[in-house]
């Protein structure tokens, strides 16, 4: 006879959808092998959409100024002890071009809000990037900004836009964020970007300060209303020059039981194995990807920079040139079943690939 948990799970495989209460009994299930049951169904969906293709994003992280003061994140405006830089246009564009070299069709230019870098020169830096590569995607990573603003990026090339909600419940959101920041306006600027006609990605911490079963639920639900294409999650982690330094940090279990929980709502989405899974432990990002991940999100930034944007402590892979980072992330992928593949890598929300949603 199946446990409750495995119930749930067989459940929540068909129908992609649970109630409130059970969703929380899978959360907080402490039933033997849940995980293992869990990326089990997890992997049979994704490989029904996906096969055991991963996607590579060339992530280039341009500064690590920003104007924000989150109470969780390293390179937060309060944090005197960052080392800030920023990169030129020029600096850039060769990084998408050692990029493309390697086989990278989508780039992802992550940074903190940065006033320095206004619309003008955002739209100038994708305008070049596109021109340079018209076939690949790009996407930003860049924060809340006016739906103006958003739409002038996409009118000169972009494609995607990241901007994980964090937490859905605004009483933790206002425990994570300064009071001139708002979950409302975070929500408006997700809203915006879709109907603008972005590929959008969102997501949130697993293990966050003040996280409780119930704000996970409230995530899911969130992103089931959003839809989004791309869903981030990864474990929060402990930066010592944070007013979090002395919190605990998320652990790897719970992350990749809310990543197969993830996968087997949203059948479609693109989900990262992120670097911060691979910093918790040293298969994270494997692991990642056998719990239902089918992305992952390489760094292409000069390696003089990676150490400085240091969103949380311990961040692997900040000392690796992009072809040996690029090397040895294609290993790992293999070992762990999987190939990586030279694709932009577009949602596909049918299972027939000839009628996904290539956006």
């Amino acid at each position: 006879m199946l446990s409750t948990a495995a119930n749930l799970i067989k459940k929540l495989a068909c129908k992609h959808d649970l109630s409130d209460a059970e969703l929380l009994t899978l959360i907080t299930s402490t039933e033997p092998d849940i995980n293992k049951l869990l990326a089990c169904e997890a992997d049979k969906l994704r490989r029904k959409y996906y096969g055991d293709k991963v996607y590579i994003r060339g992530l280039i992280e341009f500064t690590n100024y920003c104007k924000n003061n989150c109470y969780y994140c390293g390179i937060r405006a309060g944090n005197s002890c960052a080392e800030r830089y920023r990169l030129t246009q020029e600096e850039i564009l060769a990084c998408c071009a050692e990029g493309y070299r390697l086989g990278f069709r989508t780039f992802v230019l992550q940074g903190g809000e940065d006033a320095y870098y206004t619309d003008d020169k955002i739209c100038a830096i994708v305008s070049a990037i596109r021109k340079q590569h018209p076939d690949c995607a790009i996407t930003l990573s860049i924060g809340e900004k006016s739906r103006a603003g958003y739409q002038a990026y996409f009118d000169a090339g972009a494609n995607r836009y990241l901007l994980r909600h964090e937490t859905a419940d605004a009483e933790h959101y206002a425990k994570l964020h300064p009071d001139c920041m708002s979950l409302e306006n975070r929500k408006r600027c997700l809203f915006d970007l879709k109907e603008i006609g972005y590929q959008v990605g969102s997501g949130f911490m697993v293990g966050s300060p003040y996280q409780t079963p119930q704000n996970l639920v409230s995530d899911l639900r969130f992103l089931q209303k959003l839809q989004p294409d791309m869903i981030g999650i990864g474990p929060y982690i402990t930066h010592e020059h944070t007013p979090f330094k002395d919190m605990a940090s998320g652990t790897l279990e719970q992350t990749l039981r809310l990543l197969s929980i993830l996968r087997l709502l949203f059948p479609y989405a693109l989900l990262p194995s992120t670097t911060a899974l691979g910093t918790i432990h040293p298969n994270g990002r494997e692991l990642g990807l056998q719990a239902g991940g089918n992305v992952v999100m390489p760094n292409l930034s000069p390696i003089g920079v990676r150490k400085k944007y240091e969103l949380y402590a311990n961040k692997i892979c900040t000392g690796e040139e992009a072809a040996q980072c690029r090397g040895c992330l294609e290993a790992r992928v293999k070992t762990a079943g999987y190939n990586i593949v030279t694709d932009r890598g577009d949602v596909c929300r049918t299972l027939d690939n000839s009628e996904g949603e290539k956006l």
